[in-house]
């Protein structure tokens, strides 16, 4: 079953689209950060205006207040494929990130060792490398200089017996390749080797299916999903069982108050049911006719096929242009819709300014991915131009870009 996107339905979903100080602007900044679907802004706005009290409680307001932020859990999942019980939800995913790496510290010993990837934001990277100081062996999975790459045939040589835990990003926020995932889980397995997947700039692509990948630990961040600001990670529970407890200690037998040490965001947690309530009326304003029960491959595959024909010609207009270097494929098949650019004449700031003029909002920085730029030989500042867009852009949004990119770079 396929269809194309409406994409004038979509936009009436996105209170950004008809906020006038947004009005004569192209978003290409949604890797930072997407806009929020309605469903979210309208979820935050009531729980605050009349559930704004402690959660969970004995009186109305309060068992509602609960009941709302156990919706987020109950209707996140199955678009992603795994049991409510699998989400925590934390203030961010580089939060989130750094309470695993604290709770993997309780159980790695001296001389064990993880592995950790070039391509990784430094969130997903950083706070790994730091368990060096207890003694644990950090090993780096580098990429292919020239195109970023990470070749699954080089992760075979770094695992050891003494590996533990393999970090690694399902896409990189400037390569954009979309890796493996579910074939280096599975070489990861067959080793005993726990596997935590930095999901960010993929995202916001369309939601995985965790099923199929198969990963020990899969985060993503819901402020690029079209919701409020928060982190969600889906953890299988046999690795949150070998983690060690980062929440008060009498909450040590209650899944997920374990990976929360600051508890939830109350207001949030129950907004990012929004995103859910956004997917089921794409769904049922495109397939009107089909069983619910198999949204979530639909709209993955919706999102997907609307995405890729624009980004396809944004790579082909920008791949061959001498004042630009391409980092990644080429092929919209292989990558996310993120396009980070090496500029060769003048400076990415310089460019986002120029692009500003002309209404296309864009992005330039090392977007802490430091380590990555250093391997791919270019320098974290002034770093890249980003482009970056989600399945709400038009073509005219591609159009308008393009000719701003043939003027303030010409050929």
């Amino acid at each position: 079953m396929s269809t194309e996107l409406d994409i004038e339905f979509v936009r009436t979903q996105f209170p950004a689209f008809a906020e006038p100080s947004l009005a004569g602007s192209a978003f290409f900044e949604n890797a930072g950060g997407s806009y929020a679907c309605r469903q979210v802004i309208d979820r935050l706005g009531e729980y605050y205006r009349r559930l704004k009290v402690q959660p969970h409680g004995g009186y109305a307001a309060s068992r509602e207040a609960g009941q709302w932020m156990d919706q987020a859990y109950e209707r996140l999942a199955p678009y992603l494929g795994v049991p409510p019980d699998w989400l925590h939800f934390g203030p961010s995913t580089s939060q989130n990130t750094y309470v695993l790496a604290q709770a993997a510290r309780k159980r790695l010993r001296r001389g064990d060792e993880i592995i950790v990837s070039q391509q990784d934001h430094e969130a997903n990277g950083g706070v790994w490398r730091q368990l060096s100081d207890d003694g644990v062996v950090v090993r780096d999975w580098n990429v292919d200089p020239r195109s970023g790459r990470l070749d699954p045939a080089v992760l075979a040589t770094l695992i050891t017996p003494r590996t533990r835990l393999l970090a690694f990003p399902h896409c990189s926020n400037i390569v954009a390749e979309i890796n493996p995932v579910r074939a280096i889980v599975a070489q990861a397995r067959a080793a005993g080797v726990w596997t935590v997947v930095d999901a960010v700039s993929y995202a916001g692509h369309g939601f995985a299916d965790l099923a199929e990948l198969d990963a020990d630990a899969y985060l993503l961040s819901m402020y690029k999903t079209f919701g409020p600001h928060q982190g969600l990670m889906a953890l299988r529970p046999a690795f949150l069982d070998w983690l060690g407890n980062e929440g008060h200690y009498f909450n040590a037998q209650q899944p997920r108050r374990r990976m929360v040490p600051a508890g939830p965001d109350h207001a949030q947690v129950a907004a990012a049911a929004g995103v859910a309530e956004y997917f089921d009326a794409l769904d049922a304003h495109h397939y009107p006719s089909a069983d619910p029960a198999h949204r979530a491959p639909r709209i993955r595959a919706l999102l997907r096929a609307a995405e890729r024909p624009l980004l396809q010609k944004l790579l082909d207009a920008v791949k061959d242009r001498p004042a630009l270097r391409l980092l990644g494929p080429a092929d919209a098949a292989r990558r996310a819709a993120t396009v980070a650019l090496q500029v060769t004449s003048g400076s990415p700031a310089d460019v986002v300014a120029k692009l500003a003029e002309r209404g296309i909002m864009a992005g330039a920085g090392h977007f802490y991915s430091v380590r990555l730029l250093e391997a791919m030989g270019l320098a974290p500042d002034p770093g890249v131009l980003r482009l970056s867009f989600v399945h709400y852009t038009s073509a005219a949004d591609v159009d308008r870009l393009i000719d701003a990119l043939n003027i303030v770079l010409p050929r």
